[in-house]
C-alpha cells in the first residue's frame, strides 16, 4: 500500500466505505436542516439556515468527490475519523451562529455575505480544480504524468487552498471566535502535514516532472506561497 499524508494513494473503487461514508454524512446534514428549521426558537434563526446550507453544500460536494472525483482507496478508519470531525464543525458551527451562547441576537451584515461568498468561492475553487484533473487524467496521453494545468496551474495544492477559504467563510458566518479553531487547524493541517507528505510522494511518482512544476508554481496561495 503507497500512502501519504495519512491516507492510501493504491486505487481502488471502496464502493461499500465511500457509501457509508455519503450517507451518514448525509444524515449530520439532515440534522442541521432539523436543527435550523424545526421548532428551536434560535436567537439567530436566519443565521442557522444559512449555516444549514452549508453543510448541505459541504455534503453535495463531498458525494461528487467520494463517487465521481476520488480513485482512491478510502478505508474505514478513514471514513469514522472525518465523520467525526464533520459533525463537530458542522453541528458546532450551527449551534454557534444560531446562538447557543449568546445573550443577544448578532443580525446578519454585510461581513456575513462576504462568508457566505467565501464558502461559494472555496467550494468553487476545490472541485472545479479537482474536476479539471479527473477530466485530464481520463486522456490515454495523461497516464504516468503530473497534472499542473487549470486551476493547478495557479497552486500546487489549489483544492487545498479552496478548502481554507471554505472553512474561513464559514467560521465567519458562525459570528463566534470559538469557530475559528477550525479554519486554524485545517489550514495549519494542509501547511504542515498533508502537503508535505503528498509533496515527497508526488516526488517520488513523478521525478524531475513534479520538481519543475514544484520550482515554478506557487504551493499553496496563488502567487504567494
Amino acid at each position: 500500500m503507497s500512502g501519504s499524508g495519512g491516507v492510501s494513494r493504491d486505487h481502488d473503487r471502496s464502493f461499500p466505505q465511500k457509501l457509508t461514508f455519503a450517507l451518514i454524512h448525509g444524515c449530520i446534514a439532515a440534522l442541521c436542516l432539523w436543527l435550523a428549521f424545526g421548532a428551536y426558537d434560535w436567537l439567530n434563526p436566519m443565521r442557522a439556515r444559512l449555516l444549514a446550507f452549508c453543510a448541505v453544500l459541504y455534503w453535495a460536494r463531498h458525494c461528487v468527490t467520494l463517487f465521481v472525483l476520488l480513485k482512491r482507496q478510502v478505508a474505514l478508519s478513514e471514513v469514522f475519523g472525518l465523520l467525526l470531525f464533520m459533525a463537530s464543525f458542522e453541528i458546532g458551527f450551527l449551534l454557534l451562529g444560531a446562538g447557543i451562547l449568546d445573550d443577544t441576537p448578532t443580525p446578519l451584515g454585510s461581513m456575513d455575505w462576504v462568508a457566505l461568498a467565501l464558502v461559494l468561492l472555496g467550494s468553487g475553487l476545490n472541485t472545479a480544480s479537482e474536476f479539471q484533473r479527473w477530466k485530464w487524467k481520463k486522456q490515454p496521453a495523461a497516464k504516468g504524468h503530473c497534472y499542473t494545468e487549470g486551476l493547478f496551474g495557479y497552486s500546487m495544492h489549489i483544492n487545498y487552498f479552496g478548502d481554507a477559504i471554505l472553512f474561513t467563510g464559514w467560521a465567519i458566518l458562525a459570528a463566534s471566535i470559538f469557530a475559528w479553531a477550525i479554519p486554524i487547524f485545517v489550514t495549519a493541517g494542509f501547511v504542515l502535514f498533508h502537503i508535505p507528505a503528498l509533496d515527497k510522494y508526488l516526488a517520488a511518482r513523478y521525478g524531475a516532472e513534479f520538481e519543475r512544476y514544484a520550482a515554478s508554481t506557487a504551493k499553496f496561495i496563488p502567487f504567494i506561497y
